[in-house]
């Protein structure tokens, strides 16, 4: 039966509890079997197979789910594409959206922070968005609203978040995807004395980094990476009570007519988390690689042992969950 309450007062919005607690642990159970499968292929050079491995155990796992579920951010191909349904019927209505191994690449040269992520939301509350990349820009909890902003450059945003932390725009660190296409904005970054670190996969992670900064020491995350990966992302930062925008790039006509058959019709549209991920959320990742967010998959002669975190919205909780895995 789901759980249903009122979340205590924030800023005079109280947000209806739609979704059972003990699911949060049915979305980790899944997000686990389907690291563990990737782990198998860590290091061998064959994405491939590491995400088919992921995304079959996250299908089969999904099927024993007293849920009634629908993908809206899923696969290209198999059970967890675009509007499948999941579960056993069952259970509540749920929107999934589901990342089997994010960063295929650095599973497959097992570098870090390769990891199985799965958000959940009461129904209509996750985005859909087409297959593009999608502009963002995210920092943690504690600034004023507003504070950063797609339509602003990225020095005037790193000018205002250095004067609301407190600090000379040389002691903010940025992170970034390592791609061509960042090379005038890592030059604008370092030009303004900004320290970035670059990162070669995995931009959910680095977005989550922004609400750890005492942890990681990145302040800020910008630049562009998938906007399926957006979605998911925008899921933990609403846990987490972070601020991120997201804009698709619709580049091309094609683009945008799906973008248009999605209900997105201003091309240039700026989204908060609010929009991409709304309602009652859960959002859950376990590490494939070892990483800065998470451990990876560790394999003992009598055990496997497993590193996940699990977030809901209407509690603003995150659990870190270590869990053992006999063989």
């Amino acid at each position: 039966m789901s759980q249903v309450g009122l979340q205590p007062v924030v800023d005079g919005d109280l947000r209806p509890a739609t979704l059972d607690r003990a699911l949060a642990l049915e979305v980790v159970r899944i997000t686990e079997r389907a690291a563990i499968a990737a782990a198998a292929w860590r290091g061998k050079g064959d994405e491939r197979r590491a995400d088919l491995a992921a995304v079959a155990a996250m299908e089969d796992e999904m099927r024993i789910v007293n849920v009634d579920a629908r993908v809206v951010i899923g696969e290209m191909n198999g059970d967890l594409v675009y509007g499948a349904k999941l579960g056993t019927g069952k259970g509540p209505k749920i929107d999934l959206a589901v990342d089997p191994l994010e960063g295929s690449t650095g599973c497959a040269k097992n570098q870090p922070d390769a990891m199985s992520v799965m958000a959940v939301s009461s129904e209509g509350g996750l985005m859909h968005v087409p297959e593009c990349y999608m502009e963002k820009i995210a920092i943690g909890p504690g600034y004023p609203q507003g504070i950063v902003d797609l339509d602003r450059s990225p020095s005037d945003n790193i000018a205002a978040l250095a004067e609301a932390k407190g600090v000379p725009v040389s002691e903010i660190v940025a992170c970034v995807l390592d791609r061509p296409r960042h090379s005038a904005l890592i030059a604008e970054l370092r030009g303004l004395g900004v320290a970035v670190k670059l990162l070669a996969d995995g931009d959910i992670a680095a977005v989550i980094h922004t609400v750890n900064t005492d942890e990681t020491g990145i302040d800020i995350y910008l630049g562009s990476g998938g906007a399926s990966e957006g979605v998911l992302a925008a899921a933990a930062m609403r846990c987490m009570d972070g601020q991120m925008q997201g804009r698709l790039i619709l580049d091309t006509s094609d683009k945008r007519a799906r973008a248009r058959d999605m209900g997105i019709i201003d091309p240039d549209e700026k989204f908060g988390f609010e929009r991409m991920a709304s309602g009652d959320v859960l959002f859950a990742a376990t590490g494939v690689t070892q990483g800065s967010l998470l451990d990876g998959v560790r394999r003992t002669p009598k055990s496997i042992v497993t590193s996940s975190v699990v977030m809901r919205s209407w509690s603003h909780t995150s659990r870190w969950i270590r869990t053992e895995h006999r063989r």
